[in-house]
C-alpha cells in the first residue's frame, strides 16, 4: 500500500467514523483499527486529529461538488436537478435514520466543540446554498433563489434530524413527496407565465 493510499484509507475510514460516533468520541486508536495499520505508521501520515478533520472537510467538498457536477450532466433541467437534491432523503434514507444528515451532525457537533474547523464544516452548507440558489435562478426565479435555496435546505434538515429521532422510513417518504410536489408547483407557476427575467 503506497504512502497516498494509506493517507486515502485514514481520510475514508475517519470521515465514516466520524459520521457515526462523532468527532469528539472517535479517537486514533479507532481509526487505527479501521485502517489496520500501528499507530507509527498512523502518525507518519497524521500528526493530529485536527488534520484528520481538515482532511475529512476537504473530502466532503469535494465529493459533494464532484455529486452536483454529475447533476448538471444528468440532466438539462433545473427542477430535476433540485428534484435530486431533494431525493438525498430516499437514498441515504437508511444511514439518515441510523445517525442524522452527515453535513449538518458535524457542523452542530464543531459548533458546539467551538472547534476551529466549525467554519469549514459549515462550508458544506454554503455549497449546497449556493448550488440549489443557482437552481432556482435558471428556474426563473432569480429575486428569491436564495430565499428558496435556504428554505429547502432548512426543511431537508428538519426531516433529517426527525427522521434519525423516530426512525420512521414512511416519515421520510412522505416528506420527500411533499418536497417534490412544492417544487413541481413552483415549476409550473414559473413556466406557466410568471418567469420572471433574470
Amino acid at each position: 500500500m503506497s504512502a497516498m493510499t494509506t493517507r486515502e484509507h485514514i481520510v475514508e475510514a475517519a470521515d465514516e467514523l466520524f459520521y457515526r460516533h462523532g468527532f469528539e468520541h472517535t479517537s486514533f486508536s479507532h481509526i487505527a483499527g479501521a485502517v489496520k495499520i500501528s499507530r507509527g505508521n498512523f502518525y507518519y501520515h497524521f500528526k493530529t486529529k485536527d488534520e484528520i478533520l481538515e482532511a475529512v472537510i476537504k473530502r466532503r467538498l469535494a465529493n459533494t461538488r464532484d455529486m452536483l457536477a454529475a447533476w448538471e450532466r444528468n440532466s438539462d433541467d433545473p427542477a430535476g436537478r433540485i428534484g435530486c437534491f431533494i431525493k438525498i432523503l430516499i437514498t441515504n434514507g437508511r444511514r439518515i435514520r441510523q445517525f442524522g444528515c452527515p453535513v449538518g451532525t458535524l457542523s452542530t457537533e464543531l459548533t458546539k466543540l467551538e472547534h476551529p474547523s466549525g467554519e469549514g464544516a459549515t462550508a458544506l452548507f454554503s455549497l449546497f446554498r449556493d448550488w440549489l440558489a443557482g437552481q432556482f435562478t435558471l428556474l426563473g426565479r432569480k429575486s428569491d433563489a436564495d430565499e428558496l435555496a435556504i428554505h429547502l435546505l432548512v426543511r431537508s434538515q428538519g426531516v433529517a434530524t426527525l427522521a434519525s429521532a423516530f426512525g420512521d422510513e414512511k416519515f421520510i417518504q412522505l416528506e420527500v413527496d411533499q418536497m417534490i410536489d412544492w417544487l413541481q408547483s413552483l415549476h409550473m407557476s414559473t413556466a406557466g407565465g410568471t418567469e420572471e427575467k433574470k
